[in-house]
């Protein structure tokens, strides 16, 4: 049985979003972030359906996504309870087995027991009883989050130490028992791992997707500093040489890509949160960049459109995400095509 893992950038079915709760911890800020997830919602139903998780009446939203202009027949509001606004990391992530599709149920224990995860860790499995995901699903007791891996389609995973290997998350397995079963899981060759890369504010502890991502099986787009007086400088640099060193299967050096770091953005607290622009959204005919109403907007923008010839690549101001602690692909989840 072949077993593989779609990169993003492969045919999607539809895109899943987890829409934030007014009494949740976006809370005080309700208003602002679900104007910021009306205008992601929206955006990416002009390329693709969206399956929407939302606690209340799917009508009432369904309304206030159309007044935005959202496509209303490539919407999907699937009444589900949730904690949070994470798909990345409690939504499904799908492989295909010999072409069919089946959706892995991991475990989501609120990134190593920070946060209460319990009504999140259930979406999945409530989806498939609901009839939202028509593939197999497979619980499985191992704590992953979607945002803590990177697939080249080509049987190579990117990951981080400091993520799959903290001690919150399978503390009974060592570092080869993991690689292991990511091996099995996935269908891979190899697994990648990063010992750098970590941005002040992430609470994931060092999901690669805010770090370092595929364009395609040969390039990395990934989260540079060249500002010396910036904290982040000497990890940066550390992250880039690591990335320098890497091969491609066929032994060749990837094209790398990189992106330049935000200026500081702190919260109300004077905590720095994790704003970069790794955490893009690859779509069906687009990319979704985050912003954050910096000078390295443009930039960034600029870089990312040479990476994907043929993909339109479009600024989302995500301020507001980043007020807790996350940014666009780590609200997303992606359904390949055959699911």
């Amino acid at each position: 049985m072949t077993t593989l893992l779609p990169p993003e950038w492969t045919p999607q079915s539809a895109i899943m979003l987890t829409w934030p709760r007014e009494d949740g911890d976006f809370g005080k800020h309700f208003p602002a972030v679900e104007q910021t997830f009306l205008r992601i919602a929206s955006t990416i139903s002009c390329f693709e359906p969206v399956h929407i998780n939302y606690g209340l009446k799917p009508e009432d939203l369904v309304k206030r996504l159309v007044a935005n202009g959202a496509r209303k027949d490539r919407l999907h509001v699937w009444q589900v309870e949730s904690n949070d606004v994470w798909a990345r990391d409690h939504g499904p992530i799908t492989v295909l087995r010999d072409g069919a599709p089946v959706h892995l149920d991991f475990t989501f224990n609120g990134w190593g027991g920070k946060f209460e995860a319990g009504l999140d860790n259930r979406i999945t499995r409530r989806l498939h009883a609901m009839g939202a995901l028509s593939a197999p699903v497979e619980t499985l007791d191992f704590v992953l989050e979607g945002g803590g891996i990177e697939s080249d389609g080509e049987g190579t995973l990117l990951t981080t130490e400091r993520c799959l290997l903290a001690p919150t998350r399978n503390p009974k397995l060592k570092k080869a028992q993991i690689e292991t079963k990511l091996k099995s899981w996935f269908g891979l060759k190899r697994v990648l791992w990063l010992k750098h890369g970590d941005l002040l504010g992430d609470d994931t502890d060092g999901h690669i997707d805010t770090i370092a991502r595929f364009c395609d099986a040969r390039t990395i787009a990934y989260q540079a500093c060249d500002d010396h007086t910036d904290a982040h400088y000497e990890d940066l640099c550390a992250l880039a040489a690591e990335l320098a060193a890497l091969r491609t299967l066929d032994g060749k050096a990837y094209k790398l890509v990189p992106l330049p770091l935000p200026k500081p953005v702190q919260d109300e607290d004077g905590r720095r949160l994790p704003a970069g622009y790794p955490n893009f959204l690859i779509l069906n005919g687009a990319v979704l960049m985050p912003t954050y109403a910096d000078e390295g907007d443009g930039l960034a923008l600029e870089r990312l459109r040479g990476c994907f010839p043929g993909r339109q690549v479009i600024g989302i101001d995500c301020r507001t995400l980043i007020a807790q602690y996350g940014s666009l692909h780590c609200i997303t989840m992606q359904i390949p095509k055959t699911a």
